[in-house]
């Protein structure tokens, strides 16, 4: 069994109106960085979740989550 680091970066940065670039800039990494947490090709560090996650005033289980893969 696999377990996979789910998110909704993507949605929640829509949703707020902001480009990568700038969630970037807001919490202290590159607009690459970004991107690859969105695809799922990079596992943020607890803080840069945390600082996603307050960015976006919402609890961590409501950004980033577990999911089990067979």
């Amino acid at each position: 069994m696999v377990v996979k680091l789910q998110n909704r970066v993507k949605e929640l940065r829509a949703r707020h109106d902001l480009t990568q670039g700038e969630l970037g800039d807001k919490v202290g990494v590159t607009r690459q960085t970004i991107a690859a947490i969105e695809k799922g090709d990079y596992i943020p560090s607890l803080l840069l979740a945390l600082n996603v996650c307050q960015t976006f005033n919402l609890p961590m289980e409501q950004v980033f989550w577990l999911q089990e893969e067979d």
